[in-house]
């Protein structure tokens, strides 16, 4: 989660003068959302599961269940899904459009102080129970490469689960009337790494709680609603400036998002 979040901290950065326009303070956003201290996940989320206890032993058979979807058109969107940092494109037919730094200048900055929130929601627990990823337990493959970074990262609770469905909680507020589609993709952006095999079903649902319970604090400060304004904005100007996603893509997209993993 932390080189993913520096690798989309220099992407939108390379962007220049489109996130640093006037009343955008989001844009050059030295901090988050919440003083540091505010959320602590540690104490939100409950304990990650031990080793051998029912909790346990079911997510290492989900971890093996799934390694059926190898190759099927879900381990290809579980694969898509792995980019941090293009999750706004991840969003495109949920919303109807596609965000872009040009755009949606102002989606993209949210992206940049909420970096800030979710690093320290993930981080702290990460390193407190520091519990090894499933396939570091059992066999079986994985849709990305078995690195040495990879490994070292622990696995509870899930950070493309707390970044995926942080981003959806806060696109659903800006886009009520879509907020069913936006929600049900970021589920599905979670439910990609236990695809992928690179984290347990509980390291997920982990990340899906530290999400909701982060945002609850971060939707009730001033600044954010003041961005969710300018966002609501966006998205109507780029809905209505068009085009459309490709509709057949997001017909399968959306039939993939429904359909139970196991």
């Amino acid at each position: 989660m932390r080189a993913s979040l520096m690798i989309l901290v220099s992407a939108l950065a390379l962007a220049g003068p489109g996130l640093a326009a006037p009343g955008q303070p989001v844009s050059t956003a030295p901090a988050g959302y919440l003083a540091p201290g505010t959320y602590d996940a540690l104490k939100v989320l409950p304990p990650a599961p031990p080793p051998g206890s029912p909790q346990a032993e079911a997510d290492r058979r989900i971890f093996l269940a799934t390694r059926a979807l190898k190759d099927t058109p879900r381990w290809a969107l579980a694969q898509k899904d792995v980019d941090e940092k293009a999750i706004l494109a991840d969003f495109d037919c949920a919303l109807g459009f596609t965000p872009s730094l040009t755009t949606t200048p102002r989606m993209a900055g949210l992206l940049l102080r909420l970096r800030f929130d979710i690093g320290a929601a993930v981080n702290g627990p990460k390193d407190f129970y520091k519990r090894p990823r499933p396939y570091l337990v059992d066999e079986g493959p994985i849709c990305v490469d078995k690195s040495d970074g990879l490994a070292k990262s622990p696995d509870y609770p899930s950070g493309h689960a707390t970044w995926g469905y942080a981003i959806g909680l806060a696109l659903a507020q800006a886009d009520p009337e879509h907020a069913t589609a936006i929600l049900a993709r970021a589920r599905a952006f979670g439910e990609s790494r236990l695809v992928c095999g690179v984290h347990n079903a509980s390291s997920v649902s982990a990340g899906q709680l530290n999400a909701s319970a982060l945002m609850a604090t971060v939707s009730g400060t001033p600044l954010f609603q003041s961005d969710l304004a300018g966002i609501r904005k966006e998205i109507a100007a780029a809905r209505k400036a068009g085009p459309a996603p490709d509709k057949t893509r997001c017909d399968a997209e959306a039939a993939l998002v429904t359909q139970p993993l196991l």
